[in-house]
């Protein structure tokens, strides 16, 4: 009989126990997604993770506050993301894992877009009561919380989203103003006039967590500065050089400082052109290493060194504009030349001019050598340039000039500096320089260092104790009495950033060296929607009125009021709490830094919530809080947490600090519309589907910057393509599955024991890399285990077993039972991953169940470890790799069809390959129909892989008929005359089934 006449003889597939699943190979995701989304929304998802983690020990991740002003982009999309898999992973692993996400609400970029909307109609804000123009900025920022809620729901995040926290709820702004009054009664806070970043266009002082740097071309100048009293008379009619790359300060100039390791010298210009700057006769004092390019600069043809100088024998000189008529003697005072150790000579000149009220350094020098400038004539930092950047009407010849426009573009001031200096005769040369320049992160416009009266926050003043823990919590910094001088806002910040886990570990050391260097904190801003500095100083000093009946009152009318609460009248209802008078008092009008909002979270969200509410490890308690954004935050929120948490609580308020790196295009570029390289999730969601988004999250490296791309997403998408296909055919096979049919471990064959005991390695690991949130390699682990492991060996070994062997057949048994444990492993450490999918599987495996998500991962028994199993069978799939590479030349050759049409000869000349494959039915695990095993050394012409040493195969065609049923081409096919067309396994097999069903009829 030939094989077609046998197949017409029977239909045999039926009787097969083929793959039989409703869980499509098309995933549909895009479809899909939606309606899971809705199905954990109706079978209220959330309140039943509550229910089920309740009273385990709480990891609380503690959500960043994302900025309330337009859509979601990738870099969103990764963090939440990210949040989302620690929290679902974290509560799989046996926590109450919660997560409650929250937004920053105040703030600039939304009171800019309302002051958009204003000049677009022709409104002018100034016009509008403060109290209603907060209310819109409020109604602006709930329009996009709902806005990108839905976005990030949309991503398959699970949380609190109808209870999320939000800056500008009452309850937050009252809680914020709590915070910014201990600070103040702890005497941390404090009103300066200092040099501070500072944005014309926003008009507000920027935090240096607001500051970004872009490339600028800035106008440079060299000027003389005449010396006036010197201790060497050779210098007498001399002029010291200085550079700058910010000719609008020279008005506010009113020092120069050198360094005290650098050369200098007196120069004489010997020839120059008569309408040149710099004159044949002009003697000037300059670094000897840039005299050079000085001159070169200053179109000097000839010039000659006199002598060297030693600066600290210039003691003062003349402002440029000392003594002109109309400036009714503005800068009629000494500028003392002073060491610092900021001067280079590296490029300038030297000399570095000083305007105390335009520069960090500058403004340092004043403060070393205050005394100095006090006997020159500057008993104050000058105030010079005001919040549009134009010179205040008291700076003669300036007057109303603009260094930067409404648009952050250069406006007259450089240029009406440098005409005057011209007029003067100071200026020797001028040119253009390239170089990285500070801008605001919002208005990108370039910004100014300027000197105004803000409110600080204190990093080094002593506090003894003060400030400490506020509540329940204990002081777990709390200094010693001989420490008490130590115990700063810096040294507690440092302190604390020890006691927490960093991850990676380089994060550590980046926060610590912010924190070192920081200078005092900035808080106060010139604006209208945030919360204000609710304190009253008491008039004509900068003394804060103390006084915990006035701190009650204001908190107490921001819980009903809100924070409008402070605008809504004079404050007087504020003092008359503890009895005092409104005209003995100011009321502080500057708003917080929204930093300082944000730094604040754990005080509304973390301690006030009671779901959140923590025992902390630090504390011996079991919990542990995570803040997991990217690594600006270091700068950001992290820096501002650590700040306010250490000066009102002696400490850092998480446990664990997460970070994640940037994400740039498939090229490693910063994403950009002007590039047209920006890659929006929602167009992904669309095309692909969330779980796509979150697979490709997962396997990256997300420590360092990720890319991501059309080509990425491709890939990202085969990936999971294979993974759904596995768990399919795993959800087919088991559909023949019954409970009690389950095998008992110890009566396994030994291929079945070996899976299991990959289960007990991989559950360690799987623990291990969701415990380190190192989730590309729980995404590596889980791929090697299903694509090499599963597909790719153990189904492909016993698919003959799973579809062809009798019902009653133990191996068949043996590995469905192998399979329901697989199952259940892969599915829920997958499902952190693959959200929707992981829900979907286990709903077509288990139809009456809630959810995955409510699962924990699987115990997996410690006796399923056999590692002397598992080397032998790491050996048997070494002989399987040889074996199945010489039948691929021999398909490639087109000598056989399928493998089951080969018959093998392995030689085995490493004893123990031929001791591991001995017992075993190498045929079936190699899938041919026979295999003959030989010791020794094969011919010179068999098949070797280089990487399996000892094995050599020799292939040869199997003897023998196909089976009708399984294929197989074996002498014992017909030897049942019942089924003469099958093996006897595969009549055994119908003589049951044939049974069954004569029995069911």
């Amino acid at each position: 009989m030939t094989d077609k006449t046998q197949s017409a003889a029977r239909d045999y597939s039926e009787t097969l126990f083929l793959p039989q699943t409703e869980f499509p190979m098309r995933a549909g995701l895009p479809q899909r997604e939606p309606q899971f989304l809705q199905r954990w929304n109706e079978h209220r998802l959330y309140e039943r993770l509550r229910e089920v983690q309740k009273g385990r020990p709480r990891f609380v991740l503690h959500d960043g506050p994302p900025y309330a002003n337009g859509n979601i982009h990738i870099g969103h999309a990764l963090n939440k993301i990210l949040k989302d898999m620690v929290v679902r992973s974290q509560g799989m692993l046996g926590f109450d894992s919660n997560y409650v996400p929250g937004w920053d609400c105040h703030g600039l970029p939304i009171e800019w877009k309302i002051e958009e909307e204003y000049r677009a109609k022709g409104k002018n804000k100034d016009d509008v009561d403060i109290v209603e123009f907060r209310r819109e900025c409020r109604a602006f920022a709930e329009k996009w919380i709902d806005v990108q809620r839905e976005e990030f729901k949309r991503l398959g995040v699970e949380g609190d989203w109808a209870n999320p926290y939000q800056t500008m709820s009452y309850d937050a702004e009252a809680q914020i103003a709590r915070e910014i009054m201990k600070f103040a009664v702890s005497d941390q806070l404090y009103r300066g006039s200092k040099p501070v970043m500072w944005s014309a266009v926003e008009k507000t002082a920027l935090a240096e967590a607001e500051v970004e740097y872009h490339e600028k071309t800035s106008t440079t100048i060299w000027v003389k500065f005449k010396v006036t009293d010197t201790l060497d008379g050779d210098l007498d009619g001399a002029s010291v050089v200085i550079w700058t790359t910010t000719p609008w300060t020279i008005p506010a100039n009113r020092a120069i400082a050198y360094g005290e390791t650098i050369a200098y010298g007196l120069y004489k210009v010997t020839d120059a052109a008569d309408d040149n700057w710099a004159k044949v006769g002009d003697r000037l004092v300059i670094a000897d290493k840039l005299a050079a390019d000085v001159f070169a600069a200053a179109r000097v043809a000839g010039y000659e060194r006199v002598k060297d100088v030693l600066p600290v024998m210039l003691e003062r000189c003349a402002h440029p504009f000392r003594g002109l008529e109309g400036a009714n003697g503005y800068w009629d005072f000494g500028v003392p030349v002073l060491p610092a150790d900021y001067v280079t000579d590296d490029a300038g000149t030297g000399f570095v001019h000083t305007a105390p009220g335009h520069g960090a350094d500058d403004y340092n020098t004043y403060v070393k050598h205050r005394d100095v400038f006090a006997a020159c004539g500057t008993k104050e930092v000058p105030h010079t340039v005001s919040p549009d950047s134009s010179y205040f009407p008291d700076v003669p010849f300036f007057a109303g000039e603009r260094i930067y426009d409404d648009k952050g573009k250069d406006a007259g001031a450089n240029e009406a500096v440098i005409k005057k200096l011209v007029e003067v005769g100071a200026l020797i040369a001028r040119g253009r320089l390239k170089h990285q320049y500070p801008h605001s992160w919002r208005s990108k416009g370039p910004l100014i260092f300027r000197n105004t009266p803000q409110w600080f926050i204190s990093m080094d003043k002593p506090l003894g104790g003060k400030g400490g823990a506020q509540g329940a919590a204990p002081l777990v910094l709390q200094p010693q009495p001989d420490e008490t001088a130590r115990d700063t806002l810096r040294t507690r910040a440092l302190d604390a950033i020890k006691t927490v886990e960093w991850v990676p570990q380089a994060g550590e050391n980046r926060i610590n060296g912010m924190i070192e260097n920081r200078p005092d904190w900035v808080v106060s801003r010139q604006r209208a929607w945030g919360v204000p500095i609710a304190v009253f100083v008491r008039k004509g000093s900068n003394e804060i009125l103390k006084d915990e009946r006035v701190n009650n009152a204001i908190a107490q009318a921001f819980e009903q009021e809100g924070a409008d609460a402070w605008y809504a009248d004079d404050g007087s209802r504020f003092l008359k709490a503890g009895g005092y008078d409104l005209g003995d008092f100011d009321k502080v009008n500057d708003i917080l830094d929204v930093w300082f909002d944000s730094g604040c979270t754990h005080a509304f969200a973390l301690e006030k919530r009671e779901d959140l509410q923590v025992r902390r490890k630090v504390d011996g308690g079991p919990d542990q809080v995570m803040y997991l954004e990217g690594s600006d935050q270091h700068r950001g929120w992290f820096h501002s947490s650590l700040l306010e948490s250490c000066g009102t609580r002696g400490r850092a308020p998480y446990d664990i600090v997460v970070t994640h790196g940037f994400t740039l295009d498939e090229q490693g570029r910063k994403m950009s519309k002007s590039l047209g390289n920006t890659v929006a999730p929602q167009t992904i969601i669309k095309e692909y589907g969330a779980d796509i988004l979150r697979l490709w999250t997962a396997s990256v490296d997300y420590w360092d910057d990720q890319r991501i791309g059309p080509e990425i997403i491709k890939t990202t998408a085969e990936t999971y393509r294979k993974l759904r296909n596995t768990i399919r055919w795993m959800l087919g096979s088991l559909a023949h599955f019954r409970e009690a049919d389950k095998v008992a471990f110890g009566e396994m064959p030994e291929l079945e024991r070996f899976v299991l005991h990959r289960l007990v390695e991989l559950d360690g690991e799987m623990r291990e890399a969701y415990g380190s949130y190192d989730y590309k390699r729980v995404v590596a682990l889980l791929n090697s285990f299903m694509t090499t492991d599963l597909s790719a060996f153990y189904f492909d070994v016993r698919k003959d077993a799973l579809y062809c062997d009798p019902i009653s057949g133990k191996v068949r048994k043996s590995a469905l039972t192998v399979i329901d444990q697989v199952f259940r492993c892969v599915a829920t450490w997958i499902a952190p991953i693959l959200a929707f999918t992981a829900e979907e599987a286990w709903l077509a495996r288990y139809p009456q169940a809630e959810s995955v998500h409510l699962e924990t991962f699987p115990q997996v028994p410690a006796e399923w470890r056999d590692n002397a199993l598992a080397e032998r069978w790491s050996k048997v799939r070494r002989v399987r790799r040889a074996v199945t590479g010489a039948l691929e030349i021999e398909r490639a050759q087109k000598r056989i069809g399928a493998s089951l049409e080969a018959a093998p000869v392995v030689h085995i000349s490493d004893e123990s390959l031929l001791k591991a494959v001995q017992g075993l039915d190498l045929a079936e695990i190699c899938i041919t129909s026979a295999i003959q095993v030989v010791p020794g050394e094969g011919p010179a012409e068999a098949f070797r892989l280089e990487d399996v040493k000892g094995v050599s195969v020799v292939p040869a065609l199997a003897q023998g008929r196909k089976c009708a049923r399984s294929w197989k081409v074996t002498p014992d096919v017909g030897t049942d005359p019942d089924y003469p067309d099958v093996t006897p396994r595969d009549a055994a097999a119908l003589r049951e089934w044939d049974q069954l069903k004569a029995a069911a009829e």
